[in-house]
């Protein structure tokens, strides 16, 4: 009986030794995918404000994004929404997505009121994405956020982490992105939410073309 356990185990052990090995050998699989500096400037009812910002080295030498967007669009209402995305080649090397949790309070925001909120895309399945009502100073927004990538969409870091190790052995892929949207709260939160919800709705039906699913 001792025996068979052994053969067992050490035929697990050897299988996913193999599995390791040709993981490491074959790298990532190739994906198609468009720049983010070709996202479209209209979104929607959305159109783009101003140029395209850009971080100075020293954040992208924390950030380690593969390629990223940072763009403010206007809607009709003239309402100004900030909409950012981060995208990696690969994680298998350490470089990732920069969680919100992390990086604001860090860079002196207060966050606070956490909840969620259902994106609705038209002609597409439904998403939970974080909210969250971010402070600095006399500077209050509205923050949403959520992790893309390989025919996922999760509001959980977490998930998207365990998404992460099970599509790289099943898929041969650990691309992926966060994408963050903020837009200022004066007057009325719900206006800001509902505005922030709807730019979500209309990008994530564009986004596949830049963070392949």
């Amino acid at each position: 009986m001792k025996i068979w356990r052994f053969a067992i185990l050490f035929s697990l052990i050897l299988v996913g030794g193999l599995v390791v090995n040709a993981w490491e050998y074959l790298g990532e699989a190739r994906v198609e995918r468009k720049e983010l500096r070709a996202f479209p400037k209209q979104v929607g009812t959305w159109e783009q404000a101003g140029g395209d910002k850009q971080f100075n080295n020293e954040t992208m030498a924390v950030l380690k994004a593969s390629d990223y967007l940072l763009r403010d669009y206007r809607g009709a209402d003239g309402r100004t929404v900030n909409f950012y995305v981060g995208y990696y080649a690969s994680q298998r090397d350490g470089a990732t997505y920069h969680s919100p949790l992390n990086c604001l309070p860090g860079a002196g925001w207060v966050m606070s009121e956490p909840g969620s909120i259902t994106i609705s895309p038209k002609g597409k399945a439904p998403f939970v994405a974080n909210r969250y009502i971010i402070q600095n100073g006399a500077t209050k927004d509205l923050l949403v956020y959520w992790y893309q990538g390989r025919g996922r969409t999760v509001a959980s870091e977490y998930w998207g982490k365990i998404y992460t190790v099970v599509d790289s052995v099943s898929m041969r892929r650990s691309d992926g992105a966060m994408v963050r949207i903020t837009t200022p709260v004066t007057n009325s939160e719900p206006a800001a939410l509902q505005a922030a919800a709807n730019l979500a709705a209309e990008a994530s039906t564009i986004l596949p073309e830049f963070i392949p699913d």
